[in-house]
């Protein structure tokens, strides 16, 4: 491992590509620390750090949030919408590509079409950022976290309104120069950056949570179960990313004159975790607003009081998270966007036409609708193992909240959209370094010798 590390600073173009990178990524923590103009950071500092303590349903919210923003929303800084809006405006228009013919013309039409579809993304997420810059300067406002002398004030709407716009498309803008000079997904680097800043912060919280007898908190086989439980939930991270169903491809044998050309085996790997995070991203963000909504009806009930309001604040406990109802919800629409998003993403009829056309099949099945009811029934099948999967790891945060009264601050490591992302696009950045060093006759992370010291590989001639 030492080895291959040193093989990645041994390469001119790699190293520099990784300290721009490393270098985006520091300007883009930076700016965490830039406040919003007329904001009373230290009331709001104090605001949600109740709100998260009581782990209220605004204080779970913002605790979500704040997992793609990068940061708290205790910190009102000009990043404070973070990254966010530029990727809900990339999802709509991958979802409208998939059932607008107009749209899916325009992305068909190779690098020209990507530029159009790219400037469209940029100007919904400016119109994105203004609405949700809006709702949230709204909210700050509602809450008396404005400084007095500013609230109200039409300067103040404009000026915190354009802190937050021009931060996200700072922030979007970065992430396209990580794409062309560095290394990795820019954007995908960016939110796991403002994921991993939180860990320290979690270790010191839990830390500060022992107890040796159990009483308060987790003692010394508790905190070993932790982090066995955190090895093991990373490991079946890594394996539901890479997991594949490989299916077998035959080539069609041509003969040219004398020559055959073809009859080369190979396979088509479907990935077990097709939608990625995205189910989670979808179930979460969805289930944070029945959460709200009932938890703000059974405070009016119970302040209203009369047996009529019993069934209001009941409902208001089932959706609270860790709750068995939320719970059996929350899974069954973790389930539900798995396979929607699959059936957006992978069309079976368009897999099965492109095989014929390159003279391609799969053995024992004839070319066109038979294969395509086989390619659908299998990514069926395996997507319902891959969202079970999700589920699991999904809930897992929530149980051990729940049952070893454990902050969520630090069980949101041991599973859910955080890990799923961090670990995800570790292994992407992993695999662009090991592409970088193969390509120069250097041993990845991978294993094996240094390729400079085995065979080389021949041309045609030898």
């Amino acid at each position: 491992m030492f080895r291959s590390l040193l093989h990645v600073f041994q390469v001119k173009e790699l190293r520099h590509k990784i300290l721009f990178t490393l270098g985006m990524l520091a300007v883009y923590r930076i700016g965490f620390w830039i406040p919003l103009p007329g904001v009373d950071q230290a009331s709001m500092v104090e605001f949600f750090q109740t709100a998260v303590e009581s782990e209220s349903a605004a204080g779970r919210a913002a605790q979500y949030v704040a997992i793609f923003s990068g940061g708290s929303f205790s910190q009102s800084t000009i990043f404070g919408l973070g990254i966010m809006p530029y990727i809900t405006a990339a999802i709509i228009f991958q979802l409208l590509s998939s059932v607008s013919p107009a749209l899916k013309r325009v992305q068909e039409d190779g690098p020209s079409g990507r530029v159009k579809i790219q400037e469209w993304t940029r100007y919904a997420t400016v119109g994105l950022c203004l609405v949700q810059g809006i709702g949230w300067l709204s909210y700050i406002k509602a809450q008396n976290l404005v400084m007095a002398q500013m609230a109200g004030s039409p300067v103040w709407w404009l000026t915190a309104l354009a802190a937050l716009t021009a931060g996200t498309v700072f922030l979007m803008w970065l992430g396209e120069q990580i794409d062309r000079y560095g290394i990795g997904n820019g954007v995908s680097l960016i939110i796991t950056a403002g994921i991993l800043t939180g860990m320290p912060s979690a270790i010191l919280q839990l830390a500060q949570s022992f107890d040796k007898n159990g009483a308060d908190g987790p003692n010394a086989m508790g905190m070993l179960m932790l982090a066995g439980g955190f090895v093991l939930v990373v490991g079946g991270c890594v394996l539901l990313t890479v997991a594949q169903r490989r299916i077998p491809i035959q080539q069609a044998k041509h003969t040219r004159g004398r020559r055959v050309f073809g009859g080369q085996r190979s396979y088509l790997p479907l990935r077990v975790n097709h939608s990625g995070v995205m189910p989670i991203i979808f179930a979460s963000s969805l289930m944070i607003f029945p959460s709200v909504i009932f938890e703000a009806i059974a405070s009016a009930a119970k302040n209203v009081g009369g047996w009529w309001t019993v069934p209001l604040v009941k409902m208001g406990d089932w959706f609270q998270m860790g709750q068995f109802p939320y719970i059996v919800f929350y899974i069954a629409m973790v389930f539900f966007f798995s396979f929607f998003w699959v059936t957006v993403q992978f069309n079976p009829d368009d897999m099965a036409k492109q095989l014929r056309n390159s003279g391609s099949f799969i053995p024992g099945l004839r070319p066109g609708p038979r294969t395509a009811e086989y390619l659908e029934a299998v990514i069926g099948r395996i997507t319902y193992v891959g969202a079970g999967f999700l589920a699991i790891i999904a809930v897992l945060p929530m149980v051990v909240n729940t049952s070893l009264g454990i902050s969520f601050a630090v069980t949101q490591f041991l599973g859910g959209t955080g890990l799923l992302i961090v670990v995800s696009v570790t292994l992407d950045l992993l695999q662009r370094i090991e592409a970088n060093l193969l390509m120069r006759n250097y041993s990845g992370f991978l294993g094996g010798e240094d390729l400079k010291t085995t065979s080389r590989v021949r041309g045609s001639k030898g």
